[in-house]
């Protein structure tokens, strides 16, 4: 079965980011690179503090799903855009488990809707992180299908 793992962008950030991701989910990083770390392209010069740039970063999260990020620069970073219109959504197995993941990553953010039941008998919240990330907390006590 495939699972669903979402890649996420930022200015400089990605390292603060998935340590504060890391501090709340929990493990621990299965690949963290430098744009420093990349083999030296021809032609191409890299300032220090872009050679200290996450390349790329993997942080699983659950047995099918992690956690990738990177940031942007050069040519790219014209069309970053915090947020970029998406969300991140967290299925949880308990309610127990929604509280602690809604309320440890929406340290610091805002948020949008509170955890409460729903009209549809899901408990669900919604909340922007402090990075700008959009995310959605879903608890449902009687699984669809």
């Amino acid at each position: 079965m495939a699972t669903v793992n979402v890649y996420l962008t930022f200015d400089g950030k990605c390292e603060e980011a998935f340590n504060f991701y890391k501090s709340v989910f929990g493990g621990e990083f299965s690949y963290i690179g430098k744009f420093k770390d990349m083999p030296p392209q021809e032609g191409a010069k890299m300032s220090e503090a872009d050679g200290e740039r996450i390349m790329h970063v993997t942080l699983p999260i659950s047995k099918e799903t992690c956690l990738f990020g990177s940031d942007t620069g050069g040519e790219w970073a014209s069309s970053y855009i915090v947020g970029n219109n998406y969300s991140i959504s967290i299925n949880a197995e308990t309610q127990e488990e929604a509280d602690r993941l809604f309320n440890g990553l929406s340290s610091g953010g805002q948020i949008t809707m509170p955890m409460s039941k729903t009209f549809w008998g899901a408990y669900f919240g919604m909340f922007v992180d402090k990075f700008g990330i959009n995310w959605m907390v879903n608890f449902d006590e009687q699984p669809m299908g």
